[in-house]
């Protein structure tokens, strides 16, 4: 009678009563725990995913290559709203980068293309004469940084033509304007330091305003944070320059 209790037993790892009074009584070692086993999760599948912007810039450009051939993907909505994403990405950028070349314009276009020019957009105005070699100098420079600065709007203009009888020994003149007003002006090529580069010319730009932008940020940056980035431009091409020099120099 003494061992009725071993003989009937629950279902498999379960325990009787008696069994339960022995552990709390530490007769018995401590009961081990019940197996569960995890939760079963389906593996995702990749047609289940959400399709939105996220899930279409994971892909490489081959799976991209097999999307454009998926009929199923092409009825999807997600593609038309992807699109309409980047239409609508692509249409700021052009907002803000719409310049990009040193434009020459006359003596009537100066209101509309300077005085004239859309809001918070800076212009840099030079004054020249053909045939005069600082002037060469100077929009050499400033082709430069039309270049690198798309979003600053860069103009040349015959100096007489935008100034009746404008003395040539003020040649070149660099004027820069902002929401319609002149807020600095810069007469001579010396004013851009011993030697002219267009580094230099966009230090000198920039000691009062922030007047280059690169294009990247919607907002206008901090005259501090624009110096820094043409600082950073400057080390960038020398040290480019001096790892060409010593590329051809090992030749």
């Amino acid at each position: 009678m003494g061992d009725y209790h071993f003989v009937y037993k629950d279902v498999e790892g379960a325990s009787t009563q008696w069994d339960d009074i022995q552990r709390k009584l530490g007769n018995l070692p401590p009961k081990p725990p019940i197996f569960k086993p995890d939760p079963f999760t389906p593996a995702e599948d990749e047609g289940s995913k959400a399709k939105d912007k996220d899930w279409i810039d994971e892909k490489t450009q081959d799976e991209l290559d097999d999307l454009e051939d998926d009929p199923d993907v092409n009825d999807d909505r997600f593609l038309q709203e992807y699109r309409m994403k980047r239409i609508a990405e692509m249409k700021e950028v052009a907002k803000i980068v719409r310049f990009g070349s040193v434009t020459p314009i006359s003596g009537s276009d100066f209101v509309r293309e300077v005085s004239q020019a859309p809001e918070d957009i800076w212009v840099v105005v030079l004054l020249y004469k053909d045939g005069y070699s600082d002037c060469q100098i100077l929009l050499q420079c400033l082709d430069e940084l039309a270049t690198k600065y798309p979003a600053t709007k860069f103009v040349k203009i015959i100096s007489t033509d935008c100034i009746q009888n404008y003395p040539d020994c003020n040649l070149p003149t660099v004027l820069v304007y902002h929401n319609g007003a002149l807020k600095s002006n810069y007469v001579g090529v010396r004013s851009f330091g011993r030697r002219c580069t267009p580094e230099g010319v966009a230090l000198t730009l920039c000691q009062s305003d922030p007047v280059l932008n690169d294009g990247r940020s919607k907002k206008e940056q901090s005259r501090e944070a624009v110096l820094e980035g043409v600082r950073e431009r400057f080390l960038e091409k020398v040290v480019a320059q001096h790892e060409d020099d010593d590329g051809s120099s090992s030749d």
